[in-house]
């Protein structure tokens, strides 16, 4: 088949179905912003890149922004058909930035197919989770219902949509859950493995080693909705009691999921001021965004690592630590409890319960009886449902493959 990704970061939630589908021999193909400089494993075309919304109302604004996107994707796909007479039989999209919305009319025969990875909500999850952040107020709520309607469009003109885990699957309404399977990315569980002989070295020349007291946490950006605030919180206890203990944050200074604090640059610098000398910043080490390596060095050396999330999309981080075969200490959240079960394979406390956070990380520090177990069990849970190999990656072909042409049958825009 003729098979086109399209993800204005690809290869975003594709790095390893597209490559996949090139190897079984389909003509793969994707659409990406014309300013994404990220490697692809696959041939890439691309769009220009959208202006900056000029709406000045809240409540429109998200949608004006997806629309435009869609609309250069549309042009980029036009440009597509008739320089080049492409013509796609499958299309697979992320729906989140409208990049999908207007392809049904530029390739009215392809089967479209979306990925879904989540639909705001009113009530229930992220919005008024956290009262300090975001208060369930109603222009809060009458906010998300706005940012939906992109989301909504983008489902119903799918023939189908793919979701990542069974929470993000039952953040749609039911009339729209019909349409999804639930298949996750895949974690390359040959790579994300135990290492014992893992070794970061730290800006200050200090080098981490497996079996060190190593706390990590890490975050695309270090924000509330992963529970940044909650974690710096519970350090000055913890590292009172621990004073061997040495503190690793993986992150930007942004946000990439809320909004920055109004009373300073980033949510780094005002949990900083706020905890003042109470907190020991020669064992707490904020190294930024770094290379996969580092990152993965990390998970694997951690001697316990936190994860904290809002009910929100599931970050690859924890199912990546759990396969490095990390403790994990983790925020009893909907989506979080989907992958651990408290003393079976890591430990979970209630997200606001600083108290009991505290607990369980000096807990581990301190050499947890049962930590080989939870680690070797949390490794197991990734093996049995997310590893790439053996579970993901066979789902997702099998997935995309019943959308293509029947054997013998013409593929789309061709005799």
């Amino acid at each position: 088949m003729k098979l086109l990704f399209v993800h204005q970061n690809f290869p975003g939630q594709f790095p390893h179905i597209a490559p996949e589908m090139a190897r079984r021999g389909h003509d793969v193909l994707a659409l990406t912003d014309q300013g994404n400089a990220r490697p692809s494993p696959v041939r890439v075309a691309r769009y220009a890149t959208p202006p900056k919304p000029t709406l000045s109302h809240p409540l429109g604004r998200t949608y004006a922004e997806m629309a435009e996107r869609g609309w250069l994707a549309a042009r980029g796909a036009r440009a597509l058909r008739d320089r080049h007479g492409y013509v796609p039989d499958v299309i697979l999209g992320h729906s989140g930035w409208g990049e999908t919305l207007f392809l049904r009319e530029i390739w009215p025969d392809a089967r479209l197919l979306i990925y879904a990875e989540l639909m705001y909500r009113t009530r229930g999850h992220d919005v008024g989770f956290d009262p300090e952040v975001s208060p369930g107020t109603d222009e809060g709520r009458v906010a998300a219902v706005a940012r939906s309607a992109h989301l909504v469009q983008a489902l119903v003109q799918a023939d189908a949509g793919l979701t990542p885990t069974a929470y993000q699957a039952g953040s749609f309404p039911p009339e729209l859950r019909a349409k999804l399977t639930v298949i996750h990315d895949g974690i390359d569980a040959d790579t994300v493995r135990p290492n014992p002989a893992a070794t970061l070295t730290l800006p200050n020349g200090r080098v981490l080693r497996a079996g060190d007291e190593v706390l990590s946490f890490v975050s695309r950006s270090l924000e509330p909705y992963r529970g940044f605030h909650v974690f710096m919180r519970a350090l000055p206890r913890v590292l009172a009691e621990r004073p061997g203990a040495q503190v690793v944050l993986i992150g930007g200074d942004g946000v990439s999921y809320g909004a920055k604090p109004r009373d300073a640059d980033s949510w780094k610098e005002k949990v900083l001021a706020e905890l003042g000398d109470r907190l020991p910043l020669d064992r707490v080490h904020f190294l930024g965004r770094v290379s996969y390596d580092s990152y993965l060095s990390l998970i694997q050396l951690t001697r316990v690592h936190c994860y904290l999330t809002y009910p929100f999309v599931l970050s690859w981080s924890l199912t990546e630590a759990m396969a490095a075969g990390a403790l994990v200490v983790a925020s009893d959240t909907e989506p979080v409890r989907e992958v651990v079960r408290d003393g079976v394979n890591g430990r979970l406390v209630p997200f606001f319960d600083r108290a009991a956070l505290e607990t369980a990380l000096i807990r581990a520090l301190a050499g947890d009886p049962d930590a080989d177990r939870l680690r070797r069990a949390a490794r197991q849970t990734i093996l049995d449902g997310y590893d790439l190999r053996t579970q993901s990656l066979p789902r997702l072909v099998a997935w995309i493959e019943r959308f293509g042409p029947a054997p013998g049958k013409a593929p789309a825009g061709q005799p």
